[in-house]
């Protein structure tokens, strides 16, 4: 699947409501060291940034770090972090995950990147069909509704994602379902 397109890393808009997520279910301290995962155009990456957060995201779309604006944002694939063993404090994936294939792969990338006794916040659609909500997206990448099972190539729910990660050493430290505005799911680790 590939995400280069300008048009997708335009569109992609800053929503407050993931930030007060963050602040409390994760909250970040100046100078901690915090990586987000398909971090889009940026908007968290500059919010965090702005609070004295050592941050860099990455997203898999080229055009990403063009329109961001800002050298915190890099072009990298999650199953392919340019990252030293425990570099990160904290990792933030928002509406990210159910879009990468190899996801185990990204998921250990992680765990490697991530400090011991870590945090990792993960928020990701609560599809009652797999790619449902990657209809739109799917008209921007490939002019076609039908295609939106390439965008969001797995349907997940805290259960799958905790079986996934607690090979890694990871422990589930919260986990919830958000019905309004948009059905999600939020995920919290913390590393061994």
């Amino acid at each position: 699947m590939s995400y280069d397109n300008r048009r997708y890393a335009l569109v992609n808009r800053w929503d407050s409501s993931h930030l007060k997520k963050i602040d409390r279910l994760l909250p970040l301290r100046p100078g901690e060291r915090v990586l987000e995962v398909g971090c889009g155009a940026g908007h968290l990456v500059k919010r965090l940034a702005a609070r004295g957060i050592d941050v860099v995201g990455i997203d898999a779309n080229p055009n990403a770090a063009e329109v961001a604006g800002t050298e915190r944002v890099k072009t990298m694939r999650a199953e392919e972090l340019e990252f030293a063993d425990s570099s990160f404090d904290a990792i933030v994936s928002i509406h990210a995950i159910e879009h990468i294939p190899a996801l185990e792969a990204a998921f250990a990338e992680m765990a490697r990147v991530l400090r011991p006794r870590g945090r990792a916040l993960f928020i990701y659609p609560a599809e009652p069909i797999m790619g449902l909500y990657a209809i739109p997206t799917s008209v921007i990448l490939h002019g076609s509704p039908f295609k939106a099972r390439q965008v969001h190539c797995h349907k997940l729910w805290p259960a799958k994602v905790r079986r996934m990660v607690e090979p890694l050493g990871w422990v589930e430290t919260h986990r919830q379902f958000d019905l309004f505005k948009s059905p999600q799911f939020v995920s919290r680790f913390t590393a061994a």
